[in-house]
């Protein structure tokens, strides 16, 4: 089955894909919601130029889509529904673990294009699977991050290590309630690893970021 490939740039979206290959699914397109004046992705603030290097990799084509939140729900179901035409998809696959709420928003919008939602990393336990994406060869830089984690901790690469001094410091390891996000620079699906650019910390709005140079 042909399915879409909700693509953060991060390891939970890329995991995601990866198993959604052991599962006899065909990735066929990546989708990414940009800012509104689509330079870099939303939440993980990845520039399009890192997010289409990562395309380029995988040899799978990367659909990037600016839309303001106002209208974020609007335009991704009026792309699923381009997409769905374009590459015959029968289905998405998002990576999220275990809050209900993007389950059913993502329920929704598949819904919507009459497509079907797969979660292959649903309720796993949230430790166990940062150490299986490690242990699959997922390579992943932390992006941005709330202010609790601070930007010392942007640049460093996701360890077990430090998922456990995450967890201790009561941050859940994963990062799934949006503590921080991360950007896969190497992984088995990649033909090479990623060149990225020189970057600069930045804090905006209680939240931390990397930003990187043109």
């Amino acid at each position: 089955m042909k399915v879409l490939s909700s693509w953060s740039g991060g390891k939970d979206s890329c995991y995601a894909l990866m198993k959604s290959v052991e599962q006899g699914l065909q990735p066929t397109v990546l989708l990414n919601m940009m800012n509104e004046n689509g330079k870099v992705s939303r939440s993980h603030g990845i520039p399009l130029s890192i997010l289409q290097q990562q395309a380029k990799q995988m040899q799978v084509p990367l659909v990037a889509i600016p839309a303001t939140w106002s209208e974020y729900e609007k335009n991704y179901i009026s792309t699923l529904l381009d997409i769905k035409e374009k590459y015959q998809i029968e289905g998405v696959v998002f990576g999220d673990i275990d809050l209900e709420p993007h389950r059913a928003w993502e329920e929704k919008v598949c819904n919507a294009a009459n497509l079907k939602a797969f979660l292959p990393l649903w309720q796993q336990d949230r430790v166990d699977l940062v150490f299986q994406m490690i242990d699959a060869g997922i390579e992943t830089m932390i992006v941005s991050c709330n202010l609790e984690m601070g930007e010392s901790y942007l640049g460093q690469i996701v360890t077990k290590e430090l998922a456990l001094e995450l967890q201790k410091k009561g941050i859940d390891p994963c990062g799934e309630n949006g503590e921080y996000h991360t950007l896969v620079v190497n992984c088995p699906i990649f033909k090479e690893q990623i060149q990225l650019p020189k970057y600069t910390k930045k804090t905006y709005d209680k939240y931390c970021f990397l930003i990187w140079e043109d």
